[in-house]
């Protein structure tokens, strides 16, 4: 059987895996990936890693500042392709550039469709509280991960798993779900199911307002947004990292230090802090946080 010819979009880690399992499988004609961005204090241009990983291979790579631009689309429409890849790839696809290949355009999408289309659906089933996600590939089309269904992998969300773990085990159900998925479209196989939008929920751009921290809601509830956001969960001045479901009892945002251990209240129960961080400081297991820093009653508010 030959292979097919593809067209790889992509952009972050979370997308190398599926490129990776490409590359003995198919006939990558050139991977779409974003510009080189900004990062860090010094703002250096970095690569994506998508790029990276590309060019490591031998692969061809193209940066469109936009992917509907004509003169993009007329190039990609040349490489003749059998099949568009798209994984994570953070730009929407035009009608022209979904009519391209011969066998349209799938999507590895990080969740189990139609629950948390959108952007961030593995940000928001951690902060939701949802006990089991996956993967579903789809067949693309115009709307925002509206397209037919072709397979879904479940993975399982332990209580304190958190945003990196969970990330890392659907890159890989990702990558093995997308070569089930053109072994069965080859061997025609699939069977497209329709979504049911009347079960669909969505799943947006984080905001910087998302990951603020109120102390009276219960701490199941900020437990899942500090495992959901890994880093950008904030109250006061500080970022808190990671957390664990405490049975001290305290008043919502009141602090109390066992020994070295660091617990707070909410409004339903209380957590202990395990990471955090001070502005400009780097993260630090709680003990070592005490060991350097006052904790006093205005410690969530003071400047």
């Amino acid at each position: 059987m030959d292979k097919l010819k593809v067209i790889f979009m992509g952009t972050p880690d979370f997308a190398v895996p599926s490129l990776a399992a490409l590359i003995d499988k198919t006939e990558v004609l050139c991977v779409v990936t974003q510009p080189d961005r900004p990062k860090g204090r010094g703002h250096k241009l970095l690569p994506p890693p998508v790029k990276v990983f590309a060019e490591e291979n031998n692969l061809r790579v193209i940066q469109p500042v936009k992917v509907k631009a004509p003169e993009v689309v007329a190039q990609l429409a040349e490489l003749t392709p059998d099949l568009i890849i798209v994984v994570a790839f953070g730009q929407i696809l035009s009608q022209a550039i979904l009519d391209i290949p011969r066998l349209g355009c799938i999507n590895v999408h990080a969740s189990l469709l139609p629950k948390y289309r959108g952007a961030a659906p593995i940000e928001w089933v951690i902060i939701n509280g949802e006990q089991v996600t996956g993967i579903t590939t789809m067949q693309m089309n115009a709307g925002l991960d509206t397209g037919d269904m072709l397979l879904k992998s479940e993975v399982q969300i332990p209580n304190d798993m958190i945003l990196p773990e969970l990330r890392e085990r659907l890159m890989t159900v990702g990558a093995d779900l997308l070569l089930k998925t053109l072994y069965k479209l080859q061997n025609g196989e699939l069977q497209p199911v329709k979504q049911d939008d009347s079960l669909s929920t969505y799943a947006p751009l984080l905001k910087k307002d998302t990951g603020l921290i109120d102390w009276n809601k219960p701490a199941r509830e900020i437990h899942n947004l500090v495992r959901g956001l890994y880093g950008s969960a904030r109250a006061g001045r500080y970022k808190i990292w990671r957390t664990r479901l405490a049975e001290e009892k305290l008043s919502p945002a009141e602090i109390k230090i066992v020994g070295q251990r660091f617990f707070v209240g909410t409004g339903s129960g209380s957590l202990e802090i395990f990471e955090l961080q001070a502005p400009n400081a780097k993260k630090l297991a709680a003990s070592d946080f005490l060991r350097g820093n006052k904790v006093g009653d205005n410690f969530w508010t003071n400047e």
